[in-house]
């Protein structure tokens, strides 16, 4: 649940938070977070009722209403939703989570074999720099593109472990499964046709997988994981660390942690489903605290349409009594990163 798109020209690549950790190094000034929510890090946060829904059901001739009336509800007043009876078995999911950790717990010059290049989203790294004032994250991470498979830049793909990479082919596999049932489900939701969504998101869509890795951070009343945002993604799905909470989500300016259920895909909508169903479903802000004891990690998969889509509110969701509210966008991940880095909502240039 973090940034979807691509940097800026001008970036530069930081330093890891492991980096700085192993260095002894005191805490740069430019990872204190000076956001309008800044004095909420730290602080203890109401646990919040995202709804749970059984994946299973949303294809389920006897049960598939109710279901479905649960994801409209759920979408439109939270944007986001546990799920589960999504395919997987715990036990893959735990498989998916040991993979990552045993990534990051490789040395630093192990790592490096990954490394992402100045220019380019792809690989092992930190925040990329595009500007001064800039705060990072404390947050180390891999970014790899998963979808289409004949995309893929497999020399980012680490071998060790040496089951990573077959890991993460079957990952993606079901998580294509999963956009395709969930993409049909939110137009069944709305009553609307049942592939109009996932016409609009298109065949050559984009998968990416950022695995995340929170170090323990000395001073998480003043340092943040990742800064508010929400995704430019169609949706986003995200594997949750099974034992350390971090993820909390935004509602009428009030912070809410997201509970842990191991065997759940905690999936939000991202801006591009937003102007696909005219703000009916809201593309919610998130973040990430950090934790002063505890390491943590998350695999998040942002889902994106096709760039060379138009991306814009499908027939049956304007009318007299809700006018059209977005224009039509093109390849939205790619301004996504600049605006994410600066604090504000891409979205907001798509308002009419």
């Amino acid at each position: 649940m973090a940034e979807t798109s691509f940097p800026a020209k001008t970036e530069t690549i930081s330093k890891t938070v492991q980096d700085l950790i192993i260095s002894g190094q005191e805490l740069p000034q430019n990872y204190i977070y000076k956001g309008s929510d800044a004095a909420t890090l730290g602080a203890s946060q109401p646990l919040g009722q995202i709804p749970i829904i059984d994946i299973g059901l949303l294809t389920s001739p006897s049960s598939s209403r109710e279901e479905l009336d649960k994801l409209r509800s759920a979408l439109s007043f939270w944007g986001c939703f546990q799920a589960i009876n999504h395919g997987m078995e715990l036990a893959f999911l735990d498989q998916v989570r040991e993979v990552t950790k045993q990534f990051f717990a490789l040395s630093p010059e192990k790592k490096q074999k990954y490394s992402r290049e100045s220019g380019s989203i792809e690989g092992y790294g930190n925040d990329m720099i595009i500007s001064e004032d800039q705060t990072l994250d404390w947050t180390d991470r891999l970014y790899l593109g998963i979808s289409p498979e004949d995309q893929r830049q497999l020399k980012l793909w680490p071998d060790d472990p040496s089951s990573f990479r077959e890991t993460l082919h079957e990952y993606t596999a079901k998580l294509e499964v999963i956009t395709q049932v969930l993409l049909k489900a939110m137009a069944m939701s709305l009553n609307l046709e049942e592939n109009c969504f996932l016409d609009m998101y298109g065949e050559q869509s984009t998968l990416f997988a950022r695995f995340n890795f929170y170090p323990p951070c000395p001073r998480p009343d003043q340092v943040i994981g990742v800064k508010p945002h929400a995704d430019g993604s169609a949706f986003t799905i995200l594997l949750q660390d099974k034992e350390v909470e971090g993820l909390q989500f935004q509602k009428e300016n009030q912070w809410y942690r997201v509970p842990i259920i191991p065997e759940a895909l905690v999936i939000n909508v991202g801006d591009q489903a937003e102007i696909m169903c005219n703000g009916i479903f809201k593309s919610p802000v998130h973040r990430v605290v950090t934790n002063l004891e505890k390491e943590r990690i998350s695999l998040a998969v942002f889902c994106i349409p096709n760039s060379y889509k138009e991306i814009e509110p499908v027939n049956g969701v304007v009318n007299e009594a809700r006018p059209r509210l977005y224009r039509t966008v093109k390849d939205y991940a790619s301004i996504y990163f600049e605006y994410y880095q600066r604090g504000r909502r891409p979205i907001e240039a798509a308002i009419i």
